[in-house]
């Protein structure tokens, strides 16, 4: 009988501390961005239409594409860091692995980082200052022909030059 009590007290301190930490999260919404074109010119004069969303708040650049299973083949992410500096990113929580274009505040990519590795904490260093990364999905560098020199458009970058 006293096995059948204590029991029933550690399966009821499970459940309280469960519910404790599950229903606040169920409770929230899940972070919205904006959706916005973006273009990509070549150098060989091809013109690449994506459509991405904006991150441009701490909290949004802080969550980008983490968790996400899957994104459309002409999708992406955006992040605007107001202001050029050396970024440093990683793909702690990402699922999805990616390409990375980091560009200038002309839009110009100045780096490329492809095929970055999901769930990883290396960091992957914009290598000079920038304003924006794009992140697509992994692959798409390679097939689309985007190089370092191209240049990113969209309404955030010409927005917020």
């Amino acid at each position: 009988m006293r096995g059948l009590v204590l029991f029933h007290a550690i399966r009821s301190a499970v459940l309280a501390l469960f519910f404790l930490v599950a229903l606040p999260a169920l409770g929230e919404e899940p972070m919205r961005f904006d959706k916005e074109p973006l273009l990509i010119r070549t150098a060989a004069g091809k013109t690449l239409h994506f459509t991405v969303e904006v991150a441009v708040t701490d909290d949004q650049r802080a969550q980008g594409l983490m968790f996400r299973k899957t994104m459309a083949e002409d999708a992406g992410m955006i992040f605007d860091f107001g202001e050029s500096r050396r970024v440093a990113m990683w793909m702690e929580n990402t699922i999805l692995p990616l390409d990375m274009l980091f560009a200038d505040n002309t839009g110009t990519i100045r780096h490329i980082k492809e095929n970055a590795t999901p769930y990883s904490r290396d960091i992957i260093d914009s290598m000079s200052p920038v304003k924006y990364v794009v992140e697509l999905n992994a692959g798409v560098v390679g097939k689309l022909g985007i190089e370092v020199g191209d240049r990113i458009m969209s309404a955030t970058t010409t927005k917020t030059k």
